[in-house]
């Protein structure tokens, strides 16, 4: 969805951002989300950044005034632990329902998760590179071929 479409632009040589503000309801209020996109954009333009560069942002579902600012922040280590429901349509033909919970492992101050939770829009820097550094340095030292 809207990382897909910053990562596409950065492929690109577009440097982008993909904003998301936390409430999926039809009545959520996008005040906020407006006003931190607006600044935060202002803040890449006047700033040169990487043509490849990809900022994950997401803002808290709460009024624009208890947003307490802005945080650089890293993406904390967590996952969904998926479910799945099995439900039966009006016709009697099953299908599943995929639910779950986010379980966050990450309890450090410098995560997205955490400026979430106390009501900052996060914004964490991505890249393309998902090579495990450590783990390929490692390897290179302790397999033999």
């Amino acid at each position: 969805g809207t990382m897909s479409a910053a990562v596409e632009a950065a492929i690109e040589s577009i440097p982008s951002a993909g904003f998301s503000l936390l409430d999926h309801s039809v009545e959520a209020d996008f005040t906020g989300a407006r006003k931190y996109a607006r600044l935060i954009v202002q803040q890449m333009l006047a700033t040169r950044l990487d043509k490849h560069t990809v900022l994950n942002v997401n803002i808290p579902a709460v009024p624009t005034e208890l947003i307490k600012g802005v945080r650089i922040c890293k993406q904390a280590y967590a996952k969904y632990e998926e479910d799945f429901i099995e439900r039966s349509d009006p016709t009697g033909k099953k299908y599943f329902w995929l639910t779950g919970d986010f379980v966050n492992f990450d309890k450090g101050r410098d995560s997205d998760v955490w400026a979430l939770e106390h009501n900052y829009v996060s914004v964490v820097p991505v890249q393309f590179d998902l090579t495990n550094y450590e783990l390929k340095s490692k390897l290179e030292k302790s397999w033999k071929f």
